[in-house]
C-alpha cells in the first residue's frame, strides 16, 4: 500500500511524501489528534451558526466517517460478528463482506453512546474529542506489542512484521503529549476542570491497554479488522468517561 490511505484517512496525498506502510503505525495517534481537532471545529462551526446541537453532532460524526473512510467501524462490525460466531466459525465470519446482525447492533450502540456524550460535552468538545481519538489510537501500539497477527489471508502485510518494540514505536506519541497536551490544557480557565482532565489522560492510558488486551484474548490475536474495533471502543470508553466527570 502507499499513499495517504497508508494513514488510514482519505486525506490527499501529500506532494514529495510517499509514506511506507512498516512506518506508519507510529504516526497514528498524532494524526488522531488532529483529526478530533477537525471534526470538534466542524461541530463548532455549524453550532455557532444556527444550527441545532443534535445536527452538529450528527455532523461531526460524518465528518470522522469521511476523513477514515468508515475504516474502524468497518472492523468494528466485523470483529463483533467474529466474536459472536464462535471460535471455529471467528476468522471466517470476519472476512464475510456482509455485515451480521451482531456487527449491526454494535454500530447501533456505540454511534448512540458517541451522539449522547458530544451532546453532553458540548463546547468542551475542543479539548475532549481530539484526546480520545489520539487515544483510541495509541491503543493499537499495546495491540500489535501483545498480540500476535492472525489473518484469513496466506499472504498479508501486518505492522508486527515490521515492529520495532513499544517503546520505539510510541516515542513519536510521547513527544506529541509532552509538547502539544500541555499546550491545549493551558486555555482551560477552570482548575477544577484541569484536574479532571489530567486524570482522564491517566485513564486513557488504562483504557488504550486493558481494551486491546481483552479483544486479543477474545479472538486470539490482532488484524486490521480487530485493530479499527480498538480504537472505537477507546473512543467511546473516553468521551463516555469525560461526559460523566465533566
Amino acid at each position: 500500500m502507499a499513499g495517504s490511505w497508508i494513514f488510514y484517512t482519505t486525506f490527499p496525498k501529500i506532494p514529495l511524501i510517499n509514506p511506507e506502510f512498516k512506518n506508519i503505525a507510529q504516526f497514528a495517534p498524532p494524526l488522531g489528534f488532529l483529526i478530533g481537532l477537525i471534526q470538534s471545529y466542524i461541530f463548532l462551526f455549524f453550532r455557532t451558526n444556527s444550527w441545532s446541537i443534535y445536527a452538529s453532532a450528527l455532523i461531526c460524526l460524518a465528518s470522522g466517517y469521511l476523513i477514515t473512510g468508515g475504516l474502524h467501524i468497518d472492523g468494528l462490525m466485523d470483529t463483533f460478528d467474529g466474536i459472536f460466531a464462535g471460535k471455529k466459525k471467528r476468522l471466517k465470519a470476519m472476512k464475510d463482506s456482509k455485515v451480521g446482525s451482531f456487527g449491526v447492533q454494535a454500530l447501533v450502540f456505540i454511534t448512540l453512546i458517541q451522539i449522547a456524550c458530544i451532546l453532553k460535552i458540548q463546547n468542551l468538545i475542543i479539548f475532549v474529542l481530539p484526546i480520545c481519538l489520539f487515544w483510541g489510537r495509541f491503543s493499537n501500539l499495546f495491540f500489535i506489542e501483545k498480540f500476535k497477527y492472525i489473518s484469513y489471508k496466506k499472504k498479508s502485510i501486518n505492522h508486527k512484521k515490521f515492529w520495532n518494540g513499544f517503546k520505539k514505536e510510541s516515542l513519536i506519541s510521547i513527544f506529541f503529549l509532552l509538547i502539544f497536551i500541555p499546550y491545549q490544557l493551558v486555555s482551560i480557565t477552570s482548575q477544577e476542570i484541569l484536574i479532571k482532565f489530567l486524570i482522564l489522560i491517566l485513564v486513557g492510558i488504562f483504557l488504550s491497554y486493558f481494551i486491546p488486551k481483552i479483544l486479543g484474548n477474545k479472538i486470539g490475536g490482532f488484524n486490521g479488522d480487530a485493530c479499527g474495533a480498538s480504537v472505537v471502543l477507546v473512543e467511546t470508553a473516553m468521551l463516555f468517561m469525560h461526559a460523566i466527570l465533566l
